[in-house]
């Protein structure tokens, strides 16, 4: 037997540290990537790994009905950071059960069933969370999906405000989009959005799975367009890589939310581990370090690449370059010859989204290693 889903690259890792990671041939790597923005504080933060080190010793599980100090602590962690009144916690174990969730609550606390999604959206593989993401590709032979899904043209206010009406539950949207190519919402579409919500009585998720923690510069994309959704969901560097999604709710929401449940929610162990990465991200003050360096890198970009790029687009360390040519010839050889590992963003967009602990030594590496690839 051997493993599948997975498309294995010709890179083999051994260990990471910080903004590294190093194969088994001894290469270090420029993670420039996080897998997937999975590392907000870098590898092997040495608190995170004395949080998890120490509850793994003391208690590696029990069910989320019996209490226990280090889940406890992340809800209230988490109750403290959600925006605004977004103070209800669910705790699961990725993104994708994160937004099922979401559109489970609001299904459930509307009593209504119509979900309105965008174009070039994307919230997860599972049966539900798959029906609000666009891509037909991902859906290919795993069709009929979950009903009653609506989508719009992304950053459209207008087809949004038709779209919403007495019989929607909730929009699901991501304030900037990541896997659709790195596309940002501006702030007076994202307000449209949560005045139609108000006016019909639906909920308004925001998706910051990859969004959030941090990453856009502000420790949510929301705050920097001052709105308030009545779902928040996160996951991904939640707790520094090990399994966890979280989904927050208003208590209109968390109040009527129904029936649900999951056997790993919340776990000791990675609850420790979600509880230091907060922790590093706030003392550290991430976000402001994250929103310096990610201006500084779009400039650069700007400066040093100028015709070579069609465009540069994102938000703090969330960035997409879009080339005049393929992408994914461009990453292996960032990766082979460069020792830079970045990520695509559909055809034409390469992707960072490296740790947020990045200097700017890293980045002065990796754009020098974008010019000889893309110039």
């Amino acid at each position: 037997m051997s493993g599948f889903v997975f498309s294995e690259k010709p890179i083999e890792i051994a260990s990471g540290d910080g903004v590294t990671l190093t194969d088994t041939n001894g290469t270090e790597y420029l993670d420039f990537g996080a897998s997937y923005a999975c590392t907000p504080v870098g590898h092997c933060h040495p608190e995170v790994v004395d949080a998890a080190t120490s509850q793994i010793e003391e208690l590696m599980y029990v069910q989320a009905s019996y209490p226990h100090a280090a889940r406890t602590a992340l809800y209230e962690q988490l109750s403290e950071a959600g925006p605004g009144d977004v103070d209800n916690v669910w705790l699961c174990n990725s993104g994708t059960e994160a937004n099922e969730a979401a559109l489970k609550f609001a299904r459930h606390a509307t009593g209504r069933e119509k979900i309105v999604a965008t174009t070039q959206g994307f919230h997860g593989r599972t049966m539900g969370a798959l029906a609000t993401t666009w891509k037909q590709k991902y859906k290919q032979g795993f069709e009929p999906l979950a009903g009653g899904v609506e989508f719009v043209e992304y950053g459209d206010a207008d087809a949004m405000r038709e779209a919403i009406d007495d019989e929607t539950a909730a929009v699901i949207l991501e304030p900037l989009q990541g896997e659709g190519g790195i596309n940002p919402a501006a702030t007076e579409y994202l307000q449209a959005v949560r005045e139609a919500t108000e006016e019909a009585g639906a909920a308004m998720v925001l998706d910051e799975i990859q969004t959030g923690l941090g990453r856009t510069g502000s420790l949510w994309a929301t705050e920097k367009h001052d709105i308030v959704p009545d779902v928040l969901t996160t996951a991904k560097g939640l707790a520094s890589g090990l399994p966890i999604g979280a989904t927050l709710c208003r208590d209109w929401v968390a109040e009527d939310a129904g029936n649900h449940g999951s056997t790993f929610s919340g776990g000791p162990v990675v609850s420790a581990a979600a509880g230091a990465t907060l922790d590093v991200i706030e003392h550290e003050d991430l976000p402001a370090h994250a929103d310096e360096m990610g201006a500084y890198i779009r400039g650069q970009i700007d400066e040093r690449l100028g015709d070579g790029v069609r465009d540069v687009r994102g938000d703090g360390l969330m960035i997409g370059i879009e080339v005049k040519r393929g992408s994914n010839r461009l990453l292996r050889d960032l990766a082979i010859n460069h020792q830079v590992l970045a990520l695509p963003a559909g055809r034409t967009v390469l992707r960072l989204l490296p740790p947020l602990t990045i200097e700017r030594e890293h980045a002065d590496a990796v754009i020098d290693a974008l010019a000889e690839v893309i110039g």
